[in-house]
């Protein structure tokens, strides 16, 4: 049975999940690469960071976007979400703010679903310390949509 996923399950999806395949259009291409992300609910935005490079050339020349997130048990039982949205560079201390946030999400998401601790705080607060931060950006989500399959 295949049905729609309302947008409270949509959300849900996105924000239990901390891996996505980003799309972003190069050159009249479509690229498709796997990030990193954590969803900010209250702002409706997907944070994540790059070193400078391809993708981030793209995103700053084309910046409609999109992240698809698939949470797969098996060919039969499967979710997945896509957010379409506009790309957005952050500098100076909003970035560090957001670096900050992504940083604690994404370990919150990890001990509680892989049941795993590790020290994924002092990474993320090295590249804080630094002078030279990633490239943070977030995407400001315009349009949320998701799927499903369930074997009955």
């Amino acid at each position: 049975m295949f049905r729609a996923l309302n947008e409270k399950e949509s959300i849900a999806l996105l924000m239990l999940n901390y891996v996505g395949n980003l799309s972003y259009i190069y050159r009249d291409k479509p690229f498709v690469v796997p990030i990193t992300y954590f969803y900010d609910m209250e702002n409706s935005v997907i944070i994540g960071y790059s070193a400078e490079g391809h993708k981030i050339n793209a995103m700053r020349k084309n910046t409609y976007v999109s992240l698809s997130v698939t949470d797969i048990d098996s060919i039969n039982d499967w979710k997945s979400v896509l957010a379409h949205g506009i790309y957005q560079e952050l500098t100076g201390s909003a970035a560090k703010a957001k670096l900050h946030q992504f940083s604690l999400g994404v370990k919150d998401l990890i001990i509680n679903k892989e049941f795993r601790k590790l020290d994924f705080i002092s990474e993320f607060s090295s590249k804080i310390e630094v002078d030279k931060l990633p490239i943070v950006f977030q995407i400001k989500v315009d349009d949320i949509t998701g799927r499903m399959r369930m074997h009955q």
